[in-house]
């Protein structure tokens, strides 16, 4: 598998800062909890060596777009058109949510100790989820945001029961927050900024 950013590369890592750059200004649009995401965000992207790694889950980008509106049209194209040079990852195993869970689900880091641009005060990138697929409850030290990019899902958290959210809605996590999500006949492509305590730490499975 490749790594990047190489000579050969240059191209890619110039697409993948416009591609953070669209997030970032994704971002800078949303009010409230959102502005101290913004504020953190790197002046400079440090690019590094990245391992293009894929998974099961990335064939539910396929005709992702039309789940998309206005604000997200033109950034989840670009993911699709880019997403086979980020390295997915997962946070869980089998015996935590089962098999199928593992086949549905996948993240990548764009910005963070483990991204394509570093960073030790933010971990910004996307989660993809299949169709059908929940997300049971967890939680974890950093507060987050989700800005959904494609796809209508229901979300719960602690304070919260199950609701629609569209693509667009800023969703904010405090830290410990438990919170779930669940699709339906359509995919989630989901934006995520995380900022303060440990930006590595594996998620906490709530009971």
């Amino acid at each position: 598998m490749p790594t990047w950013p190489k000579e050969v590369d240059i191209a890619i890592t110039r697409n993948l800062r416009a591609l953070v750059g669209a997030a970032h200004t994704l971002v800078a649009a949303q009010e409230g909890a959102a502005r101290r995401f913004y504020a953190d965000w790197p002046q400079h992207l440090t690019a590094r060596p990245q391992v293009a790694k894929s998974l099961p889950v990335t064939h539910a980008l396929d005709g992702i777009g039309r789940f998309a509106v206005p604000a997200t049209n033109v950034l989840v194209q670009n993911i699709q058109r880019l997403a086979r040079h980020f390295e997915w990852r997962q946070t869980y195993v089998s015996g935590d949510f089962g098999e199928r869970f593992l086949q549905c689900y996948g993240w990548s880091e764009w910005i963070g100790r483990r991204g394509i641009f570093d960073s030790d005060r933010i971990a910004c990138g996307v989660l993809l989820l299949a169709a059908d697929t929940e997300y049971p409850a967890h939680s974890h030290e950093a507060e987050e945001i989700y800005l959904p990019l494609a796809g209508s899902a229901l979300w719960k958290s602690r304070d919260s029961p199950w609701t629609i959210r569209a693509p667009g809605e800023c969703i904010y996590h405090p830290p410990w927050m438990p919170h779930a999500m669940r699709t339906r006949r359509e995919p989630l492509l989901a934006l995520y900024v995380w900022r303060s305590g440990d930006l590595t730490a594996r998620s906490r499975i709530e009971p």
